[in-house]
């Protein structure tokens, strides 16, 4: 599948998860920053998130992210 395809593919919150997906996977390994570093700054953001709009915590443990 080239490029072009996979965009007119792909609805629009699938290719901003493809966007991130591909952005954090080759930060990681070039060496940007750590998978650890990565969920870190993930988990930090998403608890001021829930802190600034008062959102009770929801845990979800099927849904994770993977590079």
């Amino acid at each position: 599948m080239s490029f072009e395809e996979a965009l007119a593919t792909a609805s629009r919150d699938d290719g901003f998860k493809a966007t991130v997906y591909a952005m954090n996977t080759l930060l990681i390994h070039k060496g940007i920053y750590t998978r650890e570093e990565f969920e870190g700054l993930f988990v930090e953001w998403v608890e001021k998130e829930v802190r600034r709009r008062g959102q009770p915590r929801r845990v979800d443990a099927s849904s994770s992210v993977s590079t």
